[in-house]
């Protein structure tokens, strides 16, 4: 189980990679969805997030008998999961326009985080219960946590620049 969810970190990587790259400038076009961002907050904002989602792997890999590191990263791929169907495939449906992310958002978010997901519930280590509470908990926490980055990143590089 510990080798697979490395791939969690393949997957988010290259996720953010993809959001990191395209999302700023489309976000001018997205008002229904996104208001703009600038690039600097948004950098600041998806380091930290992916970040986070480095040190709930690594807290699992050190700590794989926590039922704490267990439900946060559960909640991590469970969120990005959803991530990937909210808001990046509506937004690619509602304004019949791409949404950076989606692709990698379904091509590697949702296979790789299943996959995981199901070995352990394959290996008795988790409940559809648990999966739902961490994926609610964790989901809401980085939903509340964005904006407060996305203010935090434009302070930063307002100092900086």
């Amino acid at each position: 189980m510990k080798e697979l969810v490395i791939l969690f970190l393949f997957a988010i990587t290259l996720h953010n990679l993809e959001e990191a790259v395209w999302l700023p400038t489309w976000s001018n076009h997205a008002s229904k969805f996104h208001k703009p961002i600038g690039k600097n907050e948004f950098y600041f904002a998806v380091i930290v997030i992916t970040s986070l989602a480095y040190l709930s792997t690594f807290y699992y890999l050190s700590f794989p008998n926590s039922s704490l590191a267990k439900y946060i990263l559960i909640g991590f791929m469970g969120s990005m999961i959803i991530n990937a169907i909210f808001p990046h495939l509506l937004a690619s449906i509602v304004l019949k326009r791409y949404a950076p992310g989606l692709l990698t958002g379904m091509l590697l978010n949702i296979p790789i985080n299943s996959f995981i997901l199901y070995h352990f519930f394959k290996n008795n280590e988790l409940t559809f219960r648990e999966l739902f509470l961490s994926t609610l908990i964790v989901a809401g926490v980085l939903a509340i946590l964005i904006p407060i980055l996305f203010k935090t990143g434009k302070f930063v590089s307002k100092q900086v620049y």
